[in-house]
């Protein structure tokens, strides 16, 4: 039941009104804040613009202009699709990433979990460096942006090929948000105690630089002795095996209990 609030001229609005209003610039704005960096950006405002003005007409009761319009809306949602193609995907990528989503996901991270373990001892076995960000609840859309966008989802073998001497994307971190590897060749905060700069190398004081300016967990691989670390909230803790990786992601990530990874 659409309960009428008040009435503008001889057009009623009810609550629904009001409220699919609401969505819909929420949805239009999402997607506007999705493309603004785009090329897409301009067909975008002006799709919006022939929408505004079928409404108008619309409004007027202008017959022919309207009926231009309704028959050029027939067709405006396969040119949607076809223009905003690698928007759309951005978009339900984004809303794949919401707490929803991931409450009803956790399976999955877990499977996740083991692919990023998976990836880390086999750099580690091949005395491949890395770097890994996974993204708790901070953002780090400046840090995403230095890199190169990738927009993947996470495997083992993906995550190898990148950290592959010969890859040209081997230096720098990948970050991966729940599922999704955003980017790689990412630069991070280098932490510049001298202290740490003795004991540690590059890949170190940037897992504990961006430790201290996010709640990120970082995991490093080193090249020269292939141990593994994480980084988390400012610490560094070294010499982790398949098991104590996969329970201390497992724990650090929200995943619930230990598991018996072997």
């Amino acid at each position: 039941m659409n309960l009428k609030l008040f009435q503008i001229g001889f057009i009623p609005v009810g609550l629904i009104d009001i409220l699919d209003i609401i969505l819909v610039t929420f949805v239009l704005f999402k997607f506007y804040m999705v493309m603004r960096r785009t090329r897409a950006v301009q067909m975008f405002l002006g799709l919006l613009l022939i929408f505004l003005v079928s409404f108008i007409a619309q409004a007027l009761n202008m017959q022919e202009l309207s009926w231009m319009f309704k028959n050029f809306s027939r067709f405006g949602a396969f040119a949607l699709v076809i223009l905003f193609q690698p928007e759309l995907r951005r978009i339900l990528t984004i809303m794949g990433q919401s707490r929803l989503i991931q409450f009803f996901t956790k399976g999955q991270t877990n499977v996740i979990i083991e692919e990023i373990v998976r990836a880390v001892l086999e750099l580690s076995k091949r005395g491949h460096g890395g770097l890994i960000v996974v993204i708790r609840d901070t953002g780090l859309k400046a840090i995403i942006e230095t890199g190169v966008q990738i927009q993947a989802l996470v495997s083992h073998q993906l995550i190898l090929s990148i950290f592959s001497p010969k890859s040209p994307l081997h230096d720098g971190a990948i970050i991966i948000r729940n599922d999704i590897l955003e980017a790689a060749k990412c630069i991070l905060p280098l932490n510049s105690s001298p202290q740490l700069e003795k004991r540690w190398g590059t890949r170190h004081r940037a897992a504990m630089g961006m430790s201290e300016e996010s709640d990120a967990v970082i995991i490093i691989v080193s090249e020269e002795t292939g141990t593994i670390s994480i980084a988390e909230n400012g610490e560094i803790k070294s010499g982790h095996d398949s098991k104590r990786l996969y329970d201390a992601l497992n724990q650090a990530l929200g995943y619930g209990a230990k598991n018996t990874h072997d």
